[in-house]
Parts: C-alpha cells; sequence; structure tokens
C-alpha cells in the first residue's frame, strides 16, 4: 500500500481494535515491510496518538488510553451499530441521555455515506423497542438537525405546534438543546417575537437550517434554568400520593420528593402534566400507589384503571407467548 495517508487510516482502524498486533503482522496485512511500519507508528504518534510498543518475540503495537480522545476510525458495521444506538437513544427523553448524545448523532450522520445512512433508516424502522421512554417519542432526525443548528450556530426554521393546538412557523436563533428525562426542549431566541422561548421537541416538524449564521445571544440564565422556570410559569398542581415502597425504591423522577412513611413513601410534588398522562405515568412505574389528592388526579387514576380492567376482561384470542 503505498498511498501514506490511506495507509495510516487503515493501520490506526486495526490499532483501535482491543489486541496487540505483531509489527510482522501489520506489514503483511499493509503489504510494507516492518520498517514502515515503525514509521508509520512514528507518524501515528506526532499526531497525538498513543501507540505504545512492546519488545521481544511476542510484543507489538496497540493503542492505549491517552489524554484526549483520538478521532476513532470505524468500519461499516461499527458506524451502522452506533448510529442506531444513538437514535434510539434520542428519540425518547430517557433521563441520562443529554444533548452530547445528540451531537454525537449529528456528527456521525453528518459523515455517514448514503448507503450507511440508508441501512441505519431500515434497520430503525423494522425494530421495535420492548421498552419506552416515560415522554413523548421524538423524531432523532428533528433533534440531530437542531444539534447541528446549535453548533453552527446557524438559524433555524421550523414548523410548531402550540399546546392549545394552534400551528405556527417559526424562525430562531437555536441556543441550547434540554432533556428533562421525560421530554426535549430547545432554548432560542425567536426572530419575529423578539424574546427568548421554550419549545418542546415533539411539537416541531420539518427543521430546516436556513444556512445564516449568527453571533449567539447571551441567555440571562443557564439554559436547564430557563426551561425550569417556564414549566413552573404554567398551570400547575400539587400531586400527593403515596407509593408501598420506600423511597430508595422510587424511580428518579420520584425520589428527589419523597419522605419515609411507615408502610412506603409519601410523595408530593408540582406538575403541570395532564391528570390523564401523570396517572398513566405512575401506573408505568409498576409500584403500587394511592392518590391523596388533589381529587381530579385520583379519578384520572380510577378513570385509568377502569379502562384497563375492561380491556383485561375484553374476550377473544390472543397472540401466542414467547416462544
Amino acid at each position: 500500500m503505498n498511498d501514506t495517508p490511506a495507509r495510516l487510516l487503515t493501520l490506526l482502524s486495526l490499532l483501535q481494535t482491543p489486541r496487540e498486533w505483531p509489527g510482522s503482522e501489520l506489514a503483511e496485512r499493509l503489504g510494507v515491510s516492518p520498517r514502515t511500519i515503525r514509521r508509520d507508528v512514528e507518524r501515528l504518534r506526532d499526531l497525538g496518538y498513543p501507540v505504545e510498543a512492546t519488545l521481544g518475540a511476542a510484543g507489538g503495537y496497540r493503542l492505549v488510553a491517552g489524554a484526549a480522545m483520538p478521532p476513532l476510525v470505524l468500519d461499516d458495521e461499527e458506524a451502522v451499530a452506533i448510529a442506531v444506538g444513538l437514535r434510539a437513544g434520542a428519540g425518547h427523553a430517557i433521563e441520562g441521555v443529554e444533548e452530547a448524545s445528540v451531537r454525537a448523532l449529528a456528527k456521525l450522520e453528518q459523515v455517514l455515506p448514503a448507503r450507511l445512512r440508508h441501512r441505519v433508516g431500515a434497520l430503525q424502522s423494522a425494530t421495535v423497542a420492548a421498552t419506552r421512554g416515560d415522554g413523548p417519542s421524538v423524531d432523532p432526525r428533528t433533534l440531530t438537525a437542531m444539534a447541528a443548528a446549535v453548533a453552527g450556530p446557524e438559524r433555524l426554521r421550523f414548523a410548531y405546534r402550540a399546546r392549545d393546538g394552534a400551528d405556527s412557523r417559526r424562525l430562531v436563533e437555536p441556543y441550547r438543546l434540554v432533556s428533562t428525562g421525560s421530554r426535549w426542549y430547545l432554548v432560542a431566541f425567536d426572530l419575529e417575537r423578539e424574546d427568548w422561548r421554550t419549545f418542546r421537541v415533539d411539537r416541531v416538524s420539518e427543521p430546516f437550517a436556513t444556512g445564516a449564521r449568527f453571533t449567539p445571544r447571551p441567555l440571562p440564565m443557564e439554559a436547564a434554568e430557563f426551561v425550569r422556570r417556564g414549566l413552573r410559569g404554567r398551570e400547575t398542581y400539587r400531586a400527593d400520593v403515596s407509593f408501598a415502597v420506600p423511597p430508595q425504591e422510587l424511580p428518579g423522577w420520584l425520589r428527589e420528593w419523597a419522605v419515609p412513611e411507615a408502610r412506603g413513601a409519601r410523595v408530593c410534588f408540582e406538575s403541570g402534566d395532564a391528570p390523564e398522562w401523570l396517572a398513566a405515568r405512575m401506573a408505568l412505574t409498576g409500584l403500587a400507589f394511592t392518590v391523596r389528592g388533589p381529587e381530579f388526579l385520583a379519578g384520572a387514576a380510577a378513570a385509568l384503571a377502569a379502562r384497563l380492567a375492561g380491556a383485561a376482561s375484553t374476550p377473544g384470542p390472543g397472540p401466542a407467548g414467547p416462544a
């Protein structure tokens, strides 16, 4: 292999596998002499890749952890696997999947060849997850388009459906994507309204980066705090619920408000969610609970229980279970 840049990339790809490579094997794979392999290893070191060499008959080369994350060289299968995993995580605002995951997906999809992008889409469309996040699903392509516009920074157009169902078109300067653990939000400066706004990403469609660059404006507070204040400003109510397990066994979104009781834990917290949705979310924990108040939340839980009981008592053949 006489093309030095191509040979270096191939060598780097081999060294990124978790094993030690004898110099003779690398030379044979690349069709060069062991002396050329030694020179190429020095070139990689000069570029900042921490290649370690061991001496002796069983010695060889391997890439070790360094002070910084070097660029990865992925083969087709690895690139598809990572993209599918990141898309699956980004599609639901699961706690722990933060903006960094979306940025990584945006970077990867930007450089994926068309043939691999098609494979990623086909694999995801043919796959159904057995477990889902508590929040509404989000199109990963919407998240990656927004993440790329934030990184640009580049002005963004999109269609938006408000809480009351009103549709509008927005032109914004995107600032940050924020995950609350159940939903994704975009913090952006709305150019037509000349003010900062928070947009629920699951209500966004047709995102389009305009190509117009801008200098980001200073947000008067951290983006996460801006989202929290916006949520507190909406109509909320205080939910009062008892669970039949101790606080440490509650999911994270409930645990921080839990107070131990003789037979479990009592949780009191502010919520802006529709009572029906909050009742369903608590039911999805799989834990026994009792709603102490308010009355309309208890009614929503009772109505959900009645619907589920009715569905379970409906006669008819069901699908076969797992083999």
